[in-house]
């Protein structure tokens, strides 16, 4: 999980210092609106919005554009965007899987396969890799919210399944279905979380040589700038070396 674990980081530092701020902001806002239209727009009453809104404020999103996200769903105006799993092989056979909400499923399909091509994966059927990763839900906290043995302690309380501690941050597994009560009790005893999502976390992984992770990163990058695309995971692992040289 190491190399997964700094992709993420990498991806955070990148965002951090990227121009497309707006694009980030667009796909958060997308998800808040599908929530809350799915659901209640009230995100005390409606699990899937309310991290959606938490997953938007930790990524610096304007209230204003959050509360622009919530009221447009109440609209009859409001696109009606299809969820949909994409899988594949990126370089080295690394397995990814693709997040992405659409209003027009032909031109993604097309784009996505397109992307894939382009540097040098194969878009392969729904299933075909996603039996190598689980759905979790995945809560991070910075290394300020205790030390390992708190932050454990208030894991286990919580529900969690797993806790990684590292230097700057906790990262804490649950079941899917229990994130929204595992984060809520993890914020009343730890406070504020970094982010709490649910994610893919692969059971096995790749580990690339330089030239195989440039590729990757390449078709990650690529993917993530489509509009529709939400989230891209890979299971991937890069040496300390190889990071280096990235």
């Amino acid at each position: 999980m190491a190399g997964h674990s700094k992709w993420a980081n990498i991806q955070h530092r990148k965002g951090k210092q990227d121009a497309a701020r707006s694009k980030l902001f667009s796909k958060l806002a997308k998800e808040i609106t599908v929530a809350a239209k799915m659901g209640d727009p009230d995100p005390d009453k409606n699990p899937r919005l309310r991290l959606a809104v938490k997953e938007a404020k930790s990524s610096s999103v304007p209230k204003d554009v959050i509360d622009r996200a919530i009221k447009k769903s109440q609209g009859g105006d409001a696109e009606n965007y299809e969820e949909i799993r994409y899988e594949g092989y990126g370089p080295n056979g690394v397995a990814v899987i693709v997040e992405a909400m659409t209003d027009n499923r032909n031109r993604t399909a097309s784009s996505v396969r397109s992307l894939f091509g382009k540097h040098g994966g194969n878009l392969g059927e729904t299933g075909s890799v996603s039996f190598m990763f689980e759905r979790k839900g995945q809560v991070i906290y910075t290394a300020a919210a205790g030390d390992a043995d708190t932050v454990m302690m208030a894991a286990i309380e919580a529900g969690a399944e797993d806790v990684e501690s590292g230097e700057e941050e906790h990262v804490i597994w649950c079941a899917d279905t229990d994130l929204g009560e595992v984060s809520a009790a993890l914020e009343a005893s730890l406070g504020e979380s970094e982010s709490a999502k649910l994610v893919w976390r692969p059971g096995t992984t790749t580990e690339l040589g330089l030239e195989d992770a440039q590729k990757l990163m390449k078709l990650i990058e690529a993917l993530e700038d489509d509009d529709d695309v939400q989230t891209v995971t890979a299971n991937f692992e890069i040496s300390d070396e190889v990071m280096a040289q990235l």
